[in-house]
């Protein structure tokens, strides 16, 4: 591929692990633009619309994503002097033909990779599927059991509530492509545990001026629905009118499935339950091989994502965090 008229910086992934609101304190930073919209997905492409997903809701989406490269340049096509661009799509770091193709198009480029423990990301994943009355399984470890099959039958990336989070091998393949040097690996913990710091490692990474944020704004955690009546009425028609939704242009879907959603969520801001510590028991053997392969590729101990311990959305992290 050549060079493609395209950002100084990418974040990466991983979904559910912190990006949206890294995203948005960069935003706030005025030595750095990003581009609109967030999620460009270009190089989930090949410069060739993306497959055809089955999923519920996956239609609609894929009318988002920008597969022409002229679409693609547009949204960097005025760089100014001393500002950095950037994109955030947090699949790259799952897909693997994405490293490639970015290595070679875009040499000088940096990533971010913000990764989380794959059990908390998974549950997130879930939940966040779920409150939005697209996720049909109301038990997450049923759910979490079906991705192969979701696979088989077409359902999109986001979907993987298992491979999404299975950084070791995606950081192992990148660095075949990409110099581990132009790679920044930031924990989700570290967000939000010290968020200004945070912020500050990245400001160094990219070059640019630390010290001008000193907060992440709220990432997109979604309120918890309770499995029960208003999910087994409401999903139903919400699934219906995200298939419904592939025929108009996006925003109008969108606009219309707000008020569904709300009546599904209903007035209760809920926190979604902690996963017991039995059901993490269960779960961790899908992931220990490759989180050690994460700890031999950074040089970083992850043993903590082997701990029966859940750790709560990011609401409730920042309010233990404070307290």
């Amino acid at each position: 591929m050549t060079s493609v008229v395209g950002p100084d910086f990418i974040v990466i992934g991983a979904p559910k692990a912190g990006t949206t609101a890294l995203h948005a304190a960069l935003t706030q930073h005025p030595e750095v633009r990003m581009s609109q919209p967030k999620e460009p997905k270009y190089w989930l492409c090949d410069d060739a619309p993306p497959p055809a997903y089955r999923g519920p809701g996956d239609a609609h989406s894929q009318q988002e994503w920008l597969w022409r490269r002229e679409d693609y340049e547009r949204l960097f096509a005025d760089p100014a002097e001393g500002v950095v661009q950037g994109e955030s799509t947090p699949f790259y770091l799952w897909h693997r033909a994405s490293h490639r193709r970015i290595a070679e198009a875009l040499p000088d480029v940096k990533l971010i990779a913000v990764v989380r423990d794959p059990i908390d990301r998974a549950y997130s994943n879930w939940m966040h599927l779920w409150s939005d009355g697209l996720e049909p399984v109301a038990d997450f470890e049923e759910a979490f059991a079906l991705q192969d099959r979701r696979i088989a039958d077409g359902w999109a990336p986001f979907w993987r509530y298992r491979d999404l989070g299975r950084y070791g091998a995606q950081l192992d393949h990148l660095h075949r492509f990409v110099d581990p040097e132009r790679v920044l690996v930031l924990r989700y913990r570290a967000i939000v545990d010290d968020p200004a710091a945070a912020v500050d490692r990245t400001c160094r990474f990219l070059g640019i001026t630390p010290g001008l944020v000193d907060s992440i704004p709220r990432d997109n955690s979604h309120p918890f629905v309770e499995p029960g009546l208003r999910p087994r009425v409401l999903g139903p028609v919400v699934r219906a009118g995200a298939a419904l939704g592939q025929f108009v242009p996006p925003q109008v879907w969108r606009r219309a499935s707000v008020p569904l959603i709300a009546q599904l969520t209903g007035s209760a801001a809920a926190h979604r339950p902690l996963l017991p510590p039995e059901a993490r028991e269960r779960l961790i053997p899908h992931f220990a091989e490759d989180i050690a392969q994460l700890s031999e590729v950074t040089g970083e101990s992850f043993d903590d994502w082997l701990s029966t311990a859940s750790r709560g959305s990011f609401t409730q992290r920042t309010q233990v965090t404070r307290s």
